[in-house]
């Protein structure tokens, strides 16, 4: 055996900011359409940092016509003189420098967004070029950077200074510009989508009071659509009303508590419905953290703690009577909890878990403390008892699902009698390993079990549609065969008692038809995930299985087709004589296709359902499978093209015209 030879000579440095270039993941979390709007983001939460610590009250966000972002803020504007270390501007060290920026203290900063001192710096790197204007002590000044390929060097030199910092004239005005173009050689897609952008700037908006955000999309097609401003000055009060226009309210305003304890400043907006989920989304420094943390559970503790109080000194419960439980007092609870703290710890660049253990006791007590006072206000009377009211009923329905709820967590043979002959289990005890498909119906199912890898693919079949959970307490969703049979399969609970690290298969994936049936299929089973098993959606374990729509087929040569596009291609280069299959349900395919084209991990498309804005799916969630109709059918009607032919059939016409 020979040993390759290793030695000091091999050890890599790699210095300024050719460390992000070589592994972006590390800093942005993917080079995907997350990755790249991550780049955007900490750009924008650096202007809206200067908002959060009173500096500034306005910013524009532009998505230009050349594929660009541009951010601009009314703040203080980025530091221009000389570094007093490095002999450069602060606006190049910042912009150069990993680990370099003004929020490690709080003398500037009291609360921020961006504490690793690698956002402004990351962006540069992994953009084409990158300019920043500022206006600030009389003068404006600006600067550019651009990452150029050294042939010499035989790699690309990431963010290197144009020229140094120059002043460019006079300006009584103050506030940064920042314009960066992200590199398409390092993203899988380098265009932003509108969409997203407006999504996030909509609900820095609500988490900001007062804080006007205009954003500019100059590609809009629809002038309407090109500019429009963000500025609400009831701020998280006027999101939670927002997340609930398509609900009944149980009372007209939202509840707000604001305070600060121990250098932790809290704002929540609470709003009852009549539903019976609990939805709570929670921010950090704004920063959504969809996988929660210690502030979420210091306001559950904090919440349960007061309302139990409440409830016993009314009356409501007696002395002899167990406490309700968190889960009865939050029931069709709508809540938006902002938290803004000195040193956040997250879990990764990305934050989406907050894990300071500092965090939780001062939330908890000031929760407690301001939703008593607001229950023993004689003004909220009428509001106090009916929540009251509201949470006893919802301890009742708990202990009548008891028992259901039980049948579903353990791990008994009279649990897994309902199973036989549903589940096909894989032999694999891994579960870090194992993927369950959901299949629609007996024939897919079929198909899937005897196609698939037995060694870490188990099938469970849906023998009918399942229940809508949209407005269903848990001992009726606990009464849905369907439903019983996924909780037990996946063997993690469910609501209240889920818990992501009991999951038995890493990845849950939903197989149905490409039709209006499985599209609906699909729909009911991520509005259960969404509701019941939220932490397995915002943690990625939930996929959409993507079978292909078309079968080419030219003599002994087979091809797959998952979209329009893909077919013309495949069609464009397979010649003449072929003949096309248009699948329409997963029951046409023999175990072997199943197979190649859906569950062989080397040639599948999976669509991994993520949790990147848990407001905007709650409003979704709730548009398209609540109960009230009239804003269902506003938005299939704006939406939806009620005109659209078959792709495929027009261009299968057009072909054989051509031939002809």
């Amino acid at each position: 055996m020979s040993v390759k030879k290793y030695d000091a000579s091999d050890i890599q440095v790699l210095e300024g900011l050719e460390a992000v270039r070589v592994r972006p993941g590390m800093y942005i979390g993917s080079t995907g359409p997350r990755g790249l709007h991550h780049l955007l983001w900490e750009i924008v939460d650096n202007a809206v940092d200067e908002a959060v610590n009173n500096y500034a009250d306005a910013m524009t966000v532009t998505l230009h016509g050349d594929g660009s972002a541009s951010v601009t803020d009314n703040g203080r504007g980025l530091p221009v003189d000389p570094h007093p270390q490095l002999g450069v501007s602060g606006v190049e060290v910042i912009f150069t420098k990993l680990h370099a920026g003004g929020k490690f203290n709080h003398d500037q900063y009291q609360y921020s967004g961006g504490l690793h001192g690698v956002g402004a710096s990351v962006v540069n790197a992994l953009s084409l070029w990158l300019t920043v204007e500022i206006e600030r002590d009389g003068g404006r000044f600006s600067m550019r950077f651009e990452s150029r390929y050294n042939p010499t060097l035989q790699k690309t030199e990431a963010g290197k200074p144009v020229e140094p910092l120059k002043r460019v004239g006079p300006s009584r005005s103050h506030g940064t510009k920042v314009r960066f173009m992200p590199d398409s050689a390092v993203f899988e897609d380098s265009r932003f989508s509108a969409e997203t952008v407006r999504r996030r700037l909509r609900d820095l908006a609500y988490l900001n009071q007062g804080l006007s955000i205009t954003f500019i999309d100059e590609n809009a097609a629809d002038p309407a659509e090109r500019k429009q401003v963000y500025l609400y000055e009831g701020g998280i009060a006027d999101l939670v009303r927002d997340l609930n226009k398509d609900k009944t309210p149980l009372h007209p305003a939202p509840i707000l508590f604001e305070g600060t304890r121990d250098g932790i400043r809290v704002r929540a907006a609470i709003q009852y419905t009549d539903d019976f989920t609990e939805n709570l989304f929670s921010y950090v420094n704004n920063i959504p953290t969809g996988e929660g943390g210690t502030h979420e559970a210091g306001f559950r503790a904090g919440y349960t703690k007061a309302f139990n109080e409440y409830a016993r000194r009314s009356g409501c419960i007696r002395d002899k009577d167990p406490n309700l439980s968190g889960e009865d007092t939050r029931e069709g609870m709508t809540a938006c909890l902002s938290v803004y703290v000195p040193n956040p710890q997250f879990e990764g660049q990305t934050k989406s878990r907050l894990g300071n253990t500092d965090v939780r006791p001062p939330v908890e007590a000031m929760i407690a403390e301001k939703l008593g006072a607001f229950l023993e206000d004689l003004k909220n009377a009428e509001v106090a008892q009916t929540l009251v009211e509201k949470a006893v009923r919802a301890s009742k329905v708990r202990e009548a699902a008891r028992k259901a709820r039980d049948l579903a967590r353990q791990k008994n043979q009279l649990e897994a009698a309902p199973l036989v002959g549903k589940l096909a289990s894989c032999t694999g005890r891994k579960a870090e390993e194992n993927e369950l498909f959901i299949v629609e119906g007996d024939s897919a199912g079929g198909s899937a079990k005897q196609g698939r890898d037995r060694r870490f693919q188990a099938i469970l079949p849906l023998r009918g549609k399942p229940l809508n959970v949209e407005r269903k307490q848990l001992d009726k969703v606990l009464g849905n065969e369907e439903f019983r049979t996924i909780i037990t399969a996946l063997g993690a609970g469910v609501g209240e008692d889920f818990e992501t690290p009991q999951l038995k298969y890493n990845r849950v994936i939903i197989l149905s038809d490409a039709d209006q049936d499985g599209a609906h299929i699909r729909a009911i089973l991520l509005t259960f995930f969404f509701r019941y098993m939220r932490p397995m959606v915002a943690q990625g374990h939930v996929y959409i299985g993507l079978p292909p729509l078309y079968r080419v087929q030219r003599g002994s040569t087979t091809k797959y087709a998952y979209d329009d596009a893909e077919l013309r291609r495949i069609t464009r280069t397979v010649g003449r004589d072929y003949t096309v299959q248009r699948y329409k349900g997963l029951g046409e395919m023999d175990p072997e296709q199943l197979w190649e084209t859906t569950m062989n991990p080397a040639n599948r498309k999976l669509l991994q359902v993520t949790l990147d804005d848990a407001a905007d799916a709650e409003r979704m969630v709730s548009l398209l499978m609540g109960e009230r109709v009239d804003p269902r059918r506003e938005f299939i009607i704006r939406h939806a093209n009620f005109n659209k032919r078959d792709t495929f059939q027009e261009f299968d016409d057009k072909r054989k015209a051509a031939e002809v």
